[in-house]
């Protein structure tokens, strides 16, 4: 079976990266891409390096274009998803790239978003510890999906497996990330301009404002931490156009061994395809998963600050948005989970 889909947002960074993926998936036909002030132009126009989708033309994102389709994945800013989902109804798949349906707490959405709170759909992070099981589980049939958040889910990955195995004490978590800039979108904005990012590094959402926080505290809950969950996160845009290195820290649970802590988060990804644990004194670097679907984790045990320490790198465009969207796809519609998928990246 071949699966008409239709894409939103198609002119943006995270668009075009589902598009992108998806130009090369066997079992889906892209019928449709839509834009909002760009409607009426042709997509190649606004995403060049998209050279087989040249035949297509940007529509305007309307619920009457999107409707009709076997998937429609909605790659639009933070508040505008929800005015199409009620009206996609008799879609059998939408994906949502954006916040609107990732936060389960209508409290933790009024603190760090506006507009009106939506219903909470599947989160789209297969690989994460969920209740003694993974995450995949629950996408298997889905109807609605919410992709996460880039940095929430790199974040989570990182710390996950430490939590279910109650290795790490997660009400003292610190995290510092440097990201890079495709993560605020393609809209136009001074900061970050070529000009305001090359030759520096700037934080950004200090003090415990950035939108991923509350995300990143529901993910660590499902994954089986029963009191607080307390996150110091600070990210930092650094001159580099896509990726992701995280490093996070926590308190290592009394009487834990190093055996123990290695062995939590080696078990949570030995299996699994697009995470992987690199070797005792091996961390990623950014550049090592440009392009790929995989997010790269090395582990230290700090006992003399007696702090677990983990590095995670991925490309934010892709296992940040757009790579976990078509996986979740994939394992939503019962097809291979790693289709049109790469663990390879882009070097130099």
């Amino acid at each position: 079976m071949t699966y008409s889909v239709a894409v939103s947002g198609a002119s943006g960074y995270a668009g075009g990266e589902i598009l992108r993926i998806l130009a090369a998936h066997p079992d889906v036909a892209i019928r449709t891409v839509t834009a909002h002030s760009n409607a009426g132009q042709p997509l190649i126009q606004h995403q060049p390096h998209l050279r087989s989708l040249a035949g297509l033309t940007l529509q305007e994102t309307t619920p009457e274009i999107l409707a009709g389709h076997d998937v429609v994945f909605l790659a639009l800013p933070h508040g505008q998803s929800g005015r199409y989902t009620d009206a996609l109804a008799e879609t059998p798949l939408v994906i949502d790239a954006g916040a609107d349906h990732r936060l389960e707490s209508a409290d933790d959405w009024a603190a760090f978003y506006e507009g009106a709170f939506r219903d909470p759909w599947t989160y789209g992070v297969p690989e994460l510890p969920v209740d003694g099981a993974k995450q995949r589980d629950r996408l298997v049939g889905a109807s609605r999906i919410a992709a996460p958040g880039c940095n929430a889910s790199t974040v989570s990955l990182s710390l996950a497996p430490g939590v279910a195995a109650g290795v790490i004490d997660p009400s003292d978590i610190v995290s510092v990330l440097a990201v890079g800039p495709s993560g605020a979108g393609r809209s136009l904005k001074t900061n970050l301009l070529a000009s305001e990012i090359l030759g520096t590094a700037n934080p950004y959402a200090v003090g415990g404002t950035h939108r991923h926080i509350p995300e990143i505290r529901q993910a660590l809950r499902a994954a089986g931490a029963t009191g607080d969950v307390r996150i110091s996160f600070t990210p930092v845009l650094v001159p580099m156009a896509r990726g992701i290195l995280a490093t996070s820290t926590a308190p290592i649970a009394p009487g834990t061994t190093d055996a123990e802590i290695r062995a939590a988060w080696q078990s949570a990804y030995e299996d699994e395809t697009f995470v992987q644990l690199l070797p005792a004194g091996e961390f990623p670097r950014t550049a090592d998963v440009l392009g790929a679907n995989t997010a790269l984790i090395g582990l230290a045990i700090d006992r003399a600050a007696n702090r677990v320490v983990v590095v995670a790198a991925v490309d934010n465009l892709v296992k940040g948005t757009a790579g976990a969207a078509v996986q979740s796809m994939n394992i939503a519609l019962g097809l291979a989970e790693d289709t049109a998928l790469t663990v390879n990246g882009i070097a130099p």
